[in-house]
């Protein structure tokens, strides 16, 4: 099995380059073989990145934006579903991969299998710190979400600015073949 970590080489976002950063350190702190695939100098990888993402991954603008992980032809997630599998201990199974003897998901596995149950603490489990965990997630998402926008318009404004250069180069070879 291959992981697929569709990445843009050439963002002008922080935020993406972060979250690209983010991923491809984890993963190889795991120890993960992964292969990278740009989707910014290979117009096939982004292609094939959009038309993969389900439907019901995608963002309201319809292009998902990268980091986006797959395994195999199998999708696995955007950054924010990565990043929650990570602070729940959950990557390898996200990835669709076992997770390793002595991980701490095997751990929690097994805690699971032995109790028939959620892992848990000490007989319980602290929802104060969950709720907590679970407000930063959510404004994590919310500034995440955008910077998205914002880099989503940055790319439409480099699109459009390249159009209008090209079709000025244009214009500008027919005037010189007119004279």
């Amino acid at each position: 099995m291959v992981i697929k970590v569709f990445l843009a080489s050439s963002s002008g976002s922080t935020a993406i380059k972060k979250k690209q950063q983010d991923v491809v350190a984890f993963l190889e702190a795991l120890k993960v073989e992964y292969t990278q695939l740009d989707i910014a100098c290979n117009e096939e990888n982004r292609m094939w990145m959009r038309q993969n993402v389900p439907e019901e991954k995608k963002p309201s603008n319809g292009i998902p934006l990268p980091p986006q992980i797959f395994n195999e032809e199998s999708y696995c997630g955007d950054y924010e579903t990565f990043f929650d599998a990570k602070e729940d201990n959950a990557v390898y199974s996200f990835l669709g991969l076992p997770p390793p003897h002595g991980s701490k998901e095997a751990a929690q596995a097994d805690k699971i299998v032995e109790n028939g149950t959620h892992a848990q603490t000490n007989g319980h489990v602290d929802d104060s710190t969950t709720q907590a965990a679970e407000e930063e997630e959510e404004q994590e998402e919310e500034d995440l979400q955008s910077e998205e926008e914002e880099e989503l318009r940055q790319l439409e404004d480099e699109e459009d600015a390249e159009a209008q250069e090209e079709e000025e180069d244009l214009e500008e070879n027919q005037e010189e073949a007119a004279e």
